[in-house]
């Protein structure tokens, strides 16, 4: 899923009017960074919400590291 100008949306940003994507097969809420499609996930400029600059595509390359581990451990 994208926003109006075209930024992925992860995470808790999926949820619209307390709803997952008609997508989303989990009996789960999307993890930090995870977009629409379960197992995928989403750092630095292409995602909604960051502020477009090195050191935050740095930090979230970390977060997702996290959150890509987290998920492998429910499979």
């Amino acid at each position: 899923m994208l926003d109006e100008k075209g930024f992925i949306l992860t995470g808790r940003d999926l949820i619209r009017d307390g709803k997952l994507p008609g997508n989303w097969s989990l009996d789960r809420d999307p993890l930090i960074q995870e977009t629409s499609v379960p197992g995928i996930f989403a750092a630095g400029d292409v995602r909604f919400g960051t502020n477009h600059r090195v050191a935050t595509a740095t930090g979230e390359g970390g977060v997702a590291m996290f959150a890509i581990e987290s998920y492998l451990k429910t499979l």
